[in-house]
């Protein structure tokens, strides 16, 4: 309108209606048995870029797993429990890539603790990457505090009587010693044969 200040003509236009922002969504594979304090290291990194992950705990019929699927789900929970909302969990055994697809991620979270992941996980990357171009994979560098732990590690270890507290949380703490408890043997032989 003739007059109109371009201020004021600048307020009368309508702003562009924003789209609403895609949830960002990736997903944490493993098979989490126990999950360790580098895994949830790792698991908070990945909440700090996401708005929601899914912890995808693979059923892999080539190992025996020491906790059920439900007891591990429960680990994760109980050591978590700020993020319940932003957290689901689920199981598969097929193809990772399909399950992501089939989920609506978009990424794949990954850690890395040495040399030797770096080369497996390298390879398992761009695999995932040929049979779905659409997907990444997103690797976070292990805390030095962990940089050692593995689940494998923490078993062997609580399964001859160490201590793995600090390596894992409490309540894995408690049910490795649960699972792992053997009667006493009594006095040794050397003991006895020295009264």
């Amino acid at each position: 309108m003739p007059g109109m200040t371009p201020t004021a003509r600048s307020r009368t236009r309508k702003s562009p209606t924003k789209a609403p922002r895609q949830s960002r969504l990736a997903v944490y594979p493993g098979t989490f048995d126990p999950i360790t304090n580098g895994h949830l290291d790792i698991l908070e990194r990945a909440l700090r870029l996401f708005d929601r992950v899914i912890v995808t705990l693979a059923v892999n019929p080539r190992k025996e797993p020491l906790f059920s699927v439900e007891e591990r789900v429960a680990f994760i929970k109980g050591a978590l429990p700020e993020h319940q909302a932003r957290l689901k969990f689920a199981s598969f055994d097929g193809l990772l890539v399909d399950f992501v697809k089939n989920c609506g991620a978009t990424t794949i979270v990954r850690g890395l603790r040495a040399l030797a992941d770096f080369e497996y996980e390298f390879q398992f990357a761009h695999m995932n990457r040929r049979l779905a171009p659409t997907i990444d994979t997103m690797f976070f560098m292990t805390d030095e505090r962990n940089h050692y732990v593995s689940s494998s590690l923490v078993k062997e270890v609580a399964s001859l009587g160490g201590d793995v507290t600090g390596l894992v949380p409490p309540a894995v703490v408690a049910a490795l010693g649960a699972k792992y408890k053997r009667p006493s043997a009594g006095p040794s032989r050397r003991s006895r044969s020295r009264s």
